[in-house]
């Protein structure tokens, strides 16, 4: 039961971050500040590799500033160092033990970008290698399926981009957070329910567009790693542009649909969907976008771009439920480790 009851310590991680790591951040976009930083460079893997994709929309909305997500390997297997003139670079990884991922923010150090680590270790190579340290304090995470620390990784870019932009509304809308994450939680029962009801399903495919493509591919592999369903995440932009020709009646969609600038275009894909009989459940705070489903998850009201801290929330209690809908280990899913060091 810890991956459960770690999820559900999901609001008091958030609201703790929020409340001991602010000052520590804010020295750290001060930092930032300081130095002509043109763009940055994210370096992770698996589900921190999501919050990565975060990073890109909220960094490039709010920020202004373009982010790339590194590829390890041109260094680690290639050999080959990226120039990083004016790059900030920022690893994320819960253990922080990854040796491509420290690798890319030690070369990074090495040319003098400047170098922050997100994690949940701050004794982690990880940590030592970055000049900068944010610590997540998430507490330690059992359950070889990270939520938890994927929550808390989201928390900490958003904060960092607060303190960028220095934005008193922004500081106000993320102290919320924890009260509209509590808030998804509530949902367990229904989605227990329908957890049950799709217990047969083998595939899926997982829609969201925006700040939450990133929810999208961590739901995606969560379903993947727990229940080892075959599911494709897609931003709704690339699913219209082939991928939507595998729909047929019973097909499972999964979608996420935030209020904001890419709700139209999402309510029209799922209007496709439904028609084309597709069995959809949709996590969203839009009435409109809720009618289509077959299940509807009723997700708290949110600014878009914090949505994704709870978003996630139904993702990760359906893939437990339906992996004990399996009969499943929902502690330890078989082939993985809590723990992956790639190089």
């Amino acid at each position: 039961m810890s991956m459960r009851s770690e999820l559900g310590e999901a609001p008091e991680i958030v609201r703790s971050l929020v409340e001991r790591q602010r000052g520590v951040i804010d020295s750290v976009g001060e930092a930032i500040a300081s130095r002509p930083v043109d763009l940055v460079l994210m370096a992770a893997r698996g589900t921190s590799d999501h919050a990565a994709i975060y990073a890109q929309y909220i960094f490039g909305v709010y920020n202004k500033l373009p982010v790339a997500l590194a590829a390890p390997s041109i260094q680690s297997l290639y050999g080959v160092a990226p120039r990083l003139r004016n790059a900030l670079a920022i690893g994320v990884s819960q253990s922080g033990q990854s040796p491509d991922v420290v690798g890319v923010i030690e070369e990074a150090r090495r040319q003098n970008a400047l170098t922050i680590a997100i994690t949940n270790d701050v004794k982690s190579p990880l940590s030592r290698a970055a000049e900068f340290h944010i610590d997540i304090h998430a507490g330690r995470e059992r359950a070889v399926a990270a939520t938890k620390t994927y929550v808390a990784e989201l928390t900490a870019l958003a904060m960092l981009s607060t303190a960028l932009q220095d934005d008193g509304v922004a500081r106000k809308q993320l102290a919320e957070v924890p009260d509209a994450i509590a808030a998804a939680l509530g949902l367990e029962e229904l989605v227990a329910a329908a957890a049950r009801d799709q217990a047969g399903m083998q595939r899926a495919v997982i829609l969201g567009r925006g700040f939450n493509y990133a929810t999208a591919l961590e739901w995606s592999l969560k379903l993947k790693e727990m229940s080892y369903v075959l599911a494709d995440a897609y931003s709704t932009a690339d699913f219209e542009h082939g991928p939507i020709a595998m729909i047929d009646p019973g097909f499972v969609v999964h979608a996420i649909a935030a209020d904001g600038p890419t709700l139209p275009e999402i309510k029209a894909v799922l209007g496709r969907l439904r028609e084309a009989g597709a069995r959809l459940v949709v996590a969203s705070n839009s009435v409109d976008a809720l009618a289509f489903a077959e299940v509807p998850l009723r997700l708290p009201a949110a600014p878009e771009w914090l949505s994704p801290l709870s978003a996630i929330i139904p993702g990760q209690l359906f893939a437990y439920h339906l992996a004990l809908a399996k009969h499943l280990d929902t502690e330890r899913p078989r082939h993985i480790q809590k723990v992956t060091k790639t190089r």
